[in-house]
């Protein structure tokens, strides 16, 4: 049973993976072996359309192969292909979360460069977050807000689905 954590990035989604099961996948982490640079230098090599392909086909991957935790990146869902792909699947586990505790956390990533973050101004950014929110919730079969909520704690709860 394949458990899928979506949301924006910054919802914590690869923190959440880790607790429950260190050898999660972490998709973006996934394809940037695969493709042998950042995702940042992809997107300005390639094009967003490029990694939108590669996205999907992971994501097939990770589902044909039944892989137990997935956390892709959070534009899985821009996709339709995608997002035909996690309507088939019975654990899709919304991460909710508010713009300004998200642009925050990714503000002060300093680690994380992310493109849509680094490309985008603050009212751009919050464009892109509101046109997915609908997105997430369409393909949600549960939706856990994170607000006020450890790691530890949406990962228990998670762990009761």
């Amino acid at each position: 049973m394949t458990k899928i954590l979506l949301g924006f990035m910054g919802a914590g989604k690869t923190t959440v993976g880790r607790i429950l099961d260190p050898n999660f996948h972490d998709m973006d982490e996934l394809i940037v072996n695969q493709i042998g640079m950042s995702i940042n230098d992809y997107f300005a090599q390639e094009g967003e359309d490029a990694f939108r392909k590669i996205e999907a086909e992971m994501l097939e991957n990770l589902l044909t192969n039944q892989a137990e935790i997935i956390s892709p990146g959070g534009g899985i869902v821009v996709n339709p292909h995608n997002r035909d792909l996690l309507g088939k699947n019975p654990y899709n586990i919304y991460l909710r979360v508010d713009f300004d505790t998200l642009y925050k956390r990714i503000e002060n990533d300093l680690a994380m460069q992310r493109p849509l973050y680094l490309n985008n101004t603050r009212e751009e950014f919050k464009k892109i977050f509101e046109a997915r929110l609908p997105l997430y919730e369409k393909i949600a079969t549960h939706i856990i807000d994170v607000a006020g909520k450890t790691p530890e704690e949406i990962a228990e709860i998670i762990r009761c689905l």
